[in-house]
């Protein structure tokens, strides 16, 4: 009780005398920004995990790209489970005076099993749940394809061979995704009416659902029979792959925001250390004194981990608070993009804020107190430290590898936890080293620095080189922080700028699909005679199902994509002429020769093992086809040409059957050529890219606000570590001017003395951090984006001179007010 009634006491004062206000900020903003993240993503996962029938369709979905076997539905109705059908694909709906692209779902009786559609009558009144499928001939769609068709309620839109009536307005539809074909306008008709529409012909991109609803262990029991019987290209869709598009985007997101949270960690820990540092070093004469009084080790330990204990779980449930009031603010931009209100957070994050508190406080501040406890009472009269034991040392091992393990945690995947602790890991001892270099050769530069004015030049030097180890605590401090700001600013600007860059002006942004061999050349001709000369290339679509003769099968994969990919059906070309955007990099180009030969794009082989030499196998149609890679291509996909993962020599493929696509640039006011298009041949599907580009960007810039807001905890949390590491020395600073003048030193002198020491730690903190900073950028856009990256030196270089002309600033305003007391009482206060 003692020791508790002792550690508030010594808590109140150090509040009093603001010993604590840096550390309880940086603490603030680290249990802040991890807190806000993990309520953010407990609130989606309850949502998506609540809401998993409704945007499935069903309580089991079982989807192919082509049409399912009938055993799979004459098995549902043995059973006497509820099931329906679905097929969804893109197409164009056209008028008379217009054409847009549309993402049909052609439904039956029953839809949907779970969920609902809500349907309007145009007229907004209130929306009702539909209680029946769309009628033959009859169309319920989206309330943007009316203007954009120019057409009233009522009216009739072609699609394909067939003029169905627009009767209703789709409102709300559970299961709709929120991928690409979501950004274009919903139809939905009458499955009985696709064979007439002429629309699923040989390349179409249809996608194949079977909804299933029953009890959950009849639901089980059909699932344990169809897995084992699906084929090639059909699968049973669960949450985690039914909605990739959701959850790819919230997972990109959430990497994002994990990134943010470690790194205002990471900085959180810097800054405390920092504190815990000067917090030693004003302590040391208090606690020199309680031992002459008789305060035994243990007291001293036990006084002040109470009172370091007792503030960071107060700080934490700020942080916490803090967090919750964040994440409610920023749920709305979260619920648009899943479509579904979130429910209330949980408590793990809490327990998780009040953990991470707990172990950045005690981590990085108990290997200080356990030096502080162990202050001798000569102190009071010999200025003797506390030494540095082997206990000391084990407690740093234990709060560094309690962050690692802290990082780990908070990442999610090994991956980007192993990542962000060896860049962690790697920085501050790199940093190190090249400071302690340079400021012993600055230590040697004093003795060549001009003399007469240079005397605070020379000093400021010999300063730095006296006390090299907590100035290279300062220099990696302030890199550190220094790096996570440029990150968070410059370098991510230069990332985007990079990605726009590779859009040309003139690329392609409309792509045509579905075009069959007859209307090759009637196409190719009215392009032409448009002004657009642009290749239609074969497309055929083909299974890999063997590599050098061994058997493809997904589950030798453990990879997620590369499963997908050995599934699913790949678009195979075939061609002379390397197409524009292709670069070989490996083998020799094919070109005219009629031989069994392929090339492949670089990713897709390194996905599935495949390289250069190797034998694959594909079935196209029932048949098989064997050749052997013979080259390698990188592509640049960022052109939006027409790309294709293998393309096959000329003879090889040319039987098999194909149909044509192409891309084309069409420069704006000339919508009514997309129009003409889709009226004569209503089978082709034109997709307007620009415009899923678009749409793609808007989301983008939803979940980029998400993940500024959090990036501002880490923004501040550099700031912090700046503020820091001025403040690191201050007092010995304090000490070392009091001495100076007594010893006659001038105004001025001590001045330049101070600037200098300033300055050159201002110019290597900030030229470590531009580089540290340019390379993780380099990293980061090679290695994850594909990027080239452009750094933009001009901005970095002012920047980093920026940054050095503000460390100056700060500090010396954080020790003018040292320069003007009288030298009795600067020797008081320090002394």
């Amino acid at each position: 009780m003692n020791l508790l009634r002792s550690a508030l006491q010594m808590l109140r004062r150090d509040l009093r005398a603001g010993e604590l206000g840096l550390l309880g900020v940086a603490l603030l903003l680290a249990v802040a920004s991890l807190a806000s993240v993990g309520f953010l993503t407990d609130r989606v996962g309850q949502a998506l995990e609540q809401n998993a029938t409704r945007l499935l369709g069903g309580d089991l979905l079982i989807s192919a790209d082509h049409e399912l076997p009938a055993s799979l539905i004459d098995e549902l109705r043995k059973r006497g489970l509820a099931h329906t059908r679905s097929v969804t694909f893109n197409s164009m709906a056209t008028s008379d005076e217009a054409a847009q692209m549309v993402a049909v779902k052609a439904v039956e009786q029953g839809f949907p099993l779970r969920g609902e559609v809500q349907l309007s009558d145009f007229s907004g009144a209130a929306p009702r749940q539909a209680d029946r499928a769309p009628a033959a001939g009859e169309a319920w769609v989206d309330d943007a394809l009316l203007p954009a068709l120019q057409l009233k309620p009522g009216q009739s839109v072609q699609l394909g061979y067939l003029h169905l009536r627009m009767t209703r307005q789709v409102v709300f539809e559970s299961d709709r995704g929120v991928g690409f074909s979501s950004f274009a306008p919903r139809l939905l008709m009458n499955i009985a009416d696709l064979p007439a529409s002429g629309l699923l012909v040989e390349g179409s991109r249809a996608r194949y659902r079977l909804a299933v609803a029953g009890e959950r262990e009849a639901i089980k029991s059909y699932e344990a029979w169809a897995t084992p019987r699906l084929e090639r290209g059909e699968r049973i869709e669960s949450l985690d792959n039914a909605r990739p598009e959701i959850r790819s985007n919230l997972d990109r997101a959430g990497r994002f925001l994990r990134i943010a949270a470690m790194l205002a960690v990471v900085l959180a820990a810097v800054a405390i250390g920092l504190s815990a540092r000067r917090y030693l070093a004003r302590h040391l004469d208090s606690c020199a004194v309680m031992r002459c009084f008789g305060a035994s080790r243990w007291q001293l330990l036990g006084m002040h981990l109470g009172e370091f204990l007792i503030f960071g779980l107060v700080v934490a449930a700020l942080g916490c608070a803090l967090a919750w009031g964040v994440q409610a603010a920023l749920a709305g931009l979260v619920a648009t993009l899943i479509k579904s209100d979130l429910p209330p957070p949980g408590w793990q994050p809490v327990l998780q804020g009040l953990a991470v508190g707990v172990l950045l406080t005690l981590g990085f501040v108990a290997p200080q107190l356990l030096r502080l406890a162990r202050v001798p009472p000569i102190r009071v009269i010999r200025r003797e430290m506390g030494e540095l034991t082997a206990g000391s040392f084990l407690v740093w091992m234990a709060g560094a590898l309690s962050l690692a393990g802290l990082m780990l945690w908070i990442a999610g995947e090994w991956t980007l936890g192993f990542a962000v602790v060896g860049g962690f890991a790697a920085a501050p001892a790199l940093f190190a080293l090249i400071a302690w270099a340079a400021l012993g050769l600055a230590g040697r530069a004093r003795s060549v620095a001009p003399g007469g004015q240079g005397w605070g030049l020379r000093y400021g030097l010999a300063a730095l080189s006296r006390r090299r180890a907590s100035s290279v605590i300062q220099v990696v401090a302030l890199a550190l922080g220094l790096t996570a700001i440029l990150l968070l600013t410059l370098i991510s600007r230069d990332l985007l700028a990079g990605w726009q860059a590779k859009q040309p002006a003139d690329a392609p942004n409309r792509f045509v699909i579905g075009i069959q061999p007859e209307q090759r050349a009637p196409i190719a001709e009215f392009l032409a005679g448009h002004g657009i000369h642009e290749a239609l290339q074969p497309m055929i679509r083909g299974r890999l199902v063997a590599i050098n003769q061994r058997e493809v099968r997904p589950e030798d994969y453990t990879e997620e994509r590369a499963r997908n990919l050995a599934e699913r059906e790949f678009n195979l070309s075939y061609g002379s002429t390397l197409q524009q955007g292709n670069r070989v990099i490996a083998g020799r180009w094919h070109g005219d020769a009629r031989v069994p030969e392929f090339s492949m794009e670089q990713g897709i082989g390194e996905r599935l093992g495949v390289k250069l030499g190797d034998e694959v196998t594909f079935e196209v149609g029932g048949q098989r086809v064997r050749g052997k890679v013979s080259s390698v291509r990188k592509l640049d996909w960022d052109s939006m040409r027409v790309n294709f993962f293998f393309t096959g020599a000329p003879g090889l493929l040319d039987a098999m059957p194909a149909s044509f696509i192409t891309s084309f640039h069409l420069p704006p006011g000339q919508a009514s050529l997309v129009r003409d298009m889709a009226a004569q041949w209503p089978n082709i599907t034109v997709i307007d890219i620009g415009m899923l580009l678009e749409q793609v960007a808007t989301m983008t810039d939803r979940l980029s606000q998400l993940v500024r807001f959090v990036f501002g905890f880490s923004l501040l949390a550099g700031l912090v570590v700046l503020l820091a590491a001025q403040r690191n020395t201050h007092d010995e600073r304090g000490y070392e001017i009091s001495v100076l003048r007594a010893l006659g030193a001038r105004s001025h002198q001590v001045r330049s003395a101070l600037l200098a020491e300033f300055a050159v730690l201002g110019v290597l903190a900030s030229l470590l951090a531009v580089l540290a900073a340019t390379g993780i950028g380099y990293l980061l856009a090679r290695v994850v984006l594909d990027l080239d990256f452009q750094p933009s030196l001009p901005a970095l270089l002012l920047a980093g001179a920026g940054a050095s002309l503000a460390i100056v600033l700060f500090g010396w305003l954080g020790v003018r007010g040292l320069t003007g007391r009288t030298v009795v009482e600067g020797l008081r206060e320090t002394v």
